[in-house]
């Protein structure tokens, strides 16, 4: 199953992207990302001052009026991200790194370390900004929002977060 979210309407010149793995099957069965109850993406936004309010899944497409958009690695929807191959990955990075060189985006931040780390051949990636740069789009990793990423808290997801939107955002 492909989900069918409008990438290309989120996917705006000079606006930071978040980058999820891939989507989650409710998400490809709602067309909305993050769309898990419980999933700590959309909490974690006004948390580091991205939305000034919490946006429900349905509400998407409000993350342009405050400068992000939402997209994937890989677009196959799956139960858990670890069902996805390193070549679905690899594949991923690839078309993600055209579409980037397209539309030229200031910033991509993908949610998951681990996908980062396969999608651009960098097994030593960590979360937080990264040395490598695709075209003039700066790169970050930032910490999955999913359930199964519990050691995160929300509180050290949105410091990593908000440490995004200060540097998207030219704040100190």
């Amino acid at each position: 199953m492909t989900c069918r979210i409008p990438v290309q309407r989120l996917l705006l010149r000079n606006q930071p992207r978040s980058c999820g793995i891939n989507p989650g099957l409710m998400t490809a069965a709602t067309d909305h990302h993050f769309a898990r109850p419980g999933n700590r993406c959309w909490p974690v936004l006004p948390a580091a001052d991205f939305t000034p309010r919490l946006l429900h899944p349905a509400e998407q497409q409000e993350l342009l009026d405050h400068g992000c958009g939402i997209t994937n690695v890989v677009p196959r929807a799956t139960a858990r991200a670890d069902e996805l191959s390193a070549e679905e990955y690899r594949e991923g990075g690839r078309l993600l790194a055209e579409k980037l060189a397209r539309l030229r985006p200031r910033w991509l931040a993908v949610a998951g370390v681990t996908a980062y780390r396969v999608a651009f051949d960098d097994k030593h990636a960590r979360v937080g900004p990264q040395e490598r740069t695709l075209g003039a789009t700066r790169l970050r990793a930032l910490p999955n929002p999913c359930g199964l990423n519990a050691h995160w808290a929300a509180t050290t997801m949105a410091e990593e977060h908000g440490r995004l939107r200060a540097a998207a955002f030219g704040e100190p």
